[in-house]
């Protein structure tokens, strides 16, 4: 006998077609257009599986759900949920619902679905009609998209980040998924992190993000768990961190390369039993949020030098995702920039048109050293000074419509000069300046790279601008 499945939906044409396609599939199909009457036809008769609308008139798909569970049939439900009721289809979720659908959905979609909820129950995988499997739809709908899933799908370079996206998006596995996103400075990781969130069943929740590179690790400790009112000093009143804050959101942990290590160790335990403690406090709290943590270090060179977990690192990379600089990937340029034009037109109220083919050829043979936050900052700027109606050559610095890195120019040639007949001091601190530019004044990274503590280049560099105010000293006095 093959499985029987009730349809629920007040709307007669999602009724019927849905009815048309499983019947197609070998199904017996019964269909209900309220809830009041689905509860009937289940208490008189047995269905190996429920499709209900979330919102129903009177009785709604929850309360349906809800009936079901009290009366200890444990038949499975699949959820039709517009995209505003996300939250609420979690909480159908824990109810003991299969899954959820959002609408608008494709058929192909929903068969999908109840093929796999019915192959679940182990006295009904038996009997479930074998049907042509059909290929996963290559996008969700658009209009069900974010902002930055539409601009990563659009990019022809993020092609294997969009797919790992969806396979994301559309995974059973939940939060508990902790995902690492690694590529150079300004390369655009949380552009995929927000993404992630878009596509993560917790999206109409909090997107929470913190630099752990610029808060002290006694103050990120307090920004990420809370604390008990008392726990120190200046506590004068219990605070929540971002673990409570962000719900079934998710937490951004931007710069985790620079997370101290006694604080990792704490992390590591949340990502573990996902549960944590405020400081000072005493009861356990659970974490719901997605953990996605970003790097533009090296962590395996990290793990080497004791800087960081390695069972850190493999915890936090269940997923990974590696976002490649914009050098690589110079055919995304015309998404980008006609994106961040798009932003600042609104923002700016102008009306500048997308970039012309002509230009946007010469602005491909830049490196753009600094990624995409280089891109969007040379924008902003033309943006607020220029209001052009459309963009020219003109407008950028002559080093970008050059195709010239004058950073690195400089500095390389500065430090070819020192090569020659010059103090070994002064080669040292060409380096130094060297490494800190390629590294857009990160001391962390630049003091391992250049294999020295960040102690020992801070007092570098203050030495370095004792000798120059000096330097300026002897200028004015000779002026003088």
């Amino acid at each position: 006998m093959n499985p029987r499945i009730l349809i629920v939906d007040d709307e007669v044409t999602i009724r019927a077609s849905l009815a048309e396609s499983l019947a197609a599939d070998g199904y017996e199909v019964d269909p209900a257009e309220s809830g009041e009457e689905a509860l009937a036809k289940c208490h008189a008769g047995t269905y190996d599986l429920v499709v209900t609308d979330l919102r129903l008139p009177g009785v709604s798909g929850l309360d349906i759900l809800q009936a079901l569970r009290n009366q200890g049939n444990a038949t499975p439900v699949i959820m039709m949920t517009a995209y505003g009721d996300v939250d609420t289809a979690v909480s159908a979720m824990r109810l003991g619902a299969y899954d959820f659908i959002r609408k608008p959905f494709k058929l192909s979609e929903i068969r999908r679905q109840v093929r796999a909820a019915l192959r679940a129950t182990p006295d009904r995988r038996d009997v479930v009609p074998e049907v042509e499997e059909e290929a996963a739809p290559a996008a969700r709908p658009a209009d069900l998209e974010g902002r930055y899933m539409r601009m990563i799908r659009a990019c022809p370079g993020l092609t294997r980040v969009a797919r790992m996206l969806e396979k994301i998006g559309s995974s059973r596995s939940g939060n508990d998924t902790s995902i690492l996103i690694q590529g150079d400075s300004g390369a655009g990781k949380e552009i995929i992190a927000r993404a992630v969130h878009e596509v993560s069943r917790g999206s109409s929740d909090r997107f929470m993000e913190i630099n752990c590179a610029a808060v002290p690790e006694t103050l990120l400790e307090s920004e990420l768990f809370g604390y008990e009112k008392g726990a120190f000093t200046d506590a004068k009143a219990r605070k929540e961190g971002l673990f409570e804050l962000a719900g079934e959101g998710t937490i951004f942990l931007d710069e985790i390369g620079e997370m101290g290590i006694l604080l990792q160790s704490r992390l590591l335990r949340v990502l573990e039993n996902r549960r944590f403690r405020r400081v000072g406090g005493k009861d356990d709290l659970e974490v719901r949020a997605r953990i996605v943590a970003a790097t533009n270090l090296k962590l395996d060179e990290a793990i080497e030098s004791g800087a960081f977990r390695n069972d850190l690192y493999y915890r936090l990379q269940v997923v990974e995702v590696e976002v490649p600089p914009l050098r690589e990937r110079p055919e995304d340029l015309e998404v980008l920039i006609n994106n961040f034009l798009r932003e600042f037109n609104a923002q700016m109220g102008l009306q500048t048109d997308p970039v012309a083919e002509g230009l946007l050829n010469t602005l491909q043979r830049y490196p753009w050293p600094g990624n995409v936050r280089e891109l969007k900052n040379v924008l902003k700027r033309i943006m607020i000074l220029e209001e052009p109606p459309v963009l020219e050559p003109g407008h950028f610095p002559p080093h970008i419509i050059e195709g010239r890195n004058p950073r690195s120019s400089s500095r390389q040639a500065d430090f070819g000069q020192a090569t020659g007949l010059m103090p070994l001091s002064e080669v040292e601190r060409l380096q130094i300046l060297y490494t800190l530019e390629q590294t857009e004044n990160n001391k962390s990274k630049a003091a391992r790279i250049l294999g020295i503590s960040r102690q020992t280049l801070r007092e570098k560099l203050r030495q370095y601008e004792e000798r120059a105010a000096a330097d300026r000293d002897k200028s004015l006095e000779a002026e003088g």
